[in-house]
């Protein structure tokens, strides 16, 4: 039978199919093939087979991946993360406070979903805390480049209405830092859900894991989310930096235009038409902090 990964734990698989849900192991020849992150992961598309002897499930084969959200693997070693495959849409939440956005951060998971060509929707959440002006003002950039970027509070019922429209019907990776809301965003969407939530640490400003490990949950309305674990660094992984620049939206006018053409890398060269963008306020400053960061190789949180 054809189905569907739910969720992975300590090499058991729970895979959803047209029968109900399973629990099987990988077949021998499936771990031998080489395959970019783990060879099974939530979303996978897999054929599953029942042993006539014990009446154990195994999966036997796992699809050509369509999508898939890959990050460096944390580490010294490195290695390819896929963090959820096959959606059809990345939801990044980000709080407007508690913890403080980091929006550095916010920039790399959009180059992520560039490169693999997902659609990215951003969720400002905890507006409550902040305002919503407040909070247009820290996320606005984002909407002036042609991301969608809703602004949300489940304290107040603030957007859920909205979230729960775009993420009905589709299969959507709900992912972002650690202790930003996402879980009691779930919630809201779907109450039944009752995923586990907790605090922020006035300690250290950082959010608390409450998912540990990524899970498939069917909605109610249709599709399907995958709730991630909350991330305190996203290292890029197969992202050449000479292909950088096009994974930057708002460079698209002027790519091209540079007294180098393509050539040119946007951090250096004279008559440079994306940096004189910049200094004429036309590309945002930290958008292009961002940038340059990211093409020196920096692997900040």
């Amino acid at each position: 039978m054809t189905g569907t990964v739910l969720r992975a734990h300590g090499g058991i698989y729970e895979i959803e199919t047209a029968d109900g849900v399973v629990e099987a192991v990988l077949r021998g020849r499936v771990k031998r093939q080489d395959r970019v992150g783990d060879k099974v992961v939530v979303g996978d598309r897999v054929e599953v087979q029942q042993e006539e002897g014990d009446g154990a499930w195994t999966i036997e084969e796992v699809h050509e991946r369509r999508s898939a959200l890959v990050r460096k693997a944390p580490g010294k070693a490195p290695r390819a993360k896929v963090i959820v495959a096959n959606v059809d849409q990345v939801v990044i939440v980000f709080a407007t406070t508690r913890p403080t956005p980091h929006l550095r951060m916010l920039d790399r998971f959009l180059v992520l979903c560039e490169s693999s060509e997902i659609d990215a929707l951003i969720v400002a959440n905890k507006v409550d805390l902040v305002g919503e002006k407040a909070a247009r003002e820290l996320f606005g950039t984002y909407e002036e480049i042609g991301y969608r970027v809703l602004y949300t509070s489940p304290k107040q019922d603030i957007g859920i209405d909205a979230l729960r429209a775009e993420i009905c019907g589709r299969i959507s990776a709900v992912t972002g830092p650690s202790g930003v809301g996402k879980s009691s965003l779930l919630n809201a969407v779907q109450p039944e859900l009752a995923l586990r939530v907790a605090s922020v640490s006035d300690a250290v400003q950082k959010g608390r894991h409450t998912t540990v490990t990524a899970q498939l949950i069917p909605l109610d309305c249709g599709g399907y989310v995958a709730d991630t674990p909350g991330l305190r660094e996203l290292g890029l992984w197969g992202i050449d930096p000479d292909e950088l620049d096009i994974l930057f939206r708002e460079f698209e006018p002027y790519r091209g235009t540079c007294r180098f053409g393509n050539t040119c890398t946007h951090t250096h060269e004279p008559a440079c038409a994306i940096r004189e963008a910049v200094a004429e306020g036309r590309i945002s400053n930290s958008r292009y902090d961002s940038y340059a960061r990211m093409w020196s190789g920096d692997e900040e949180e």
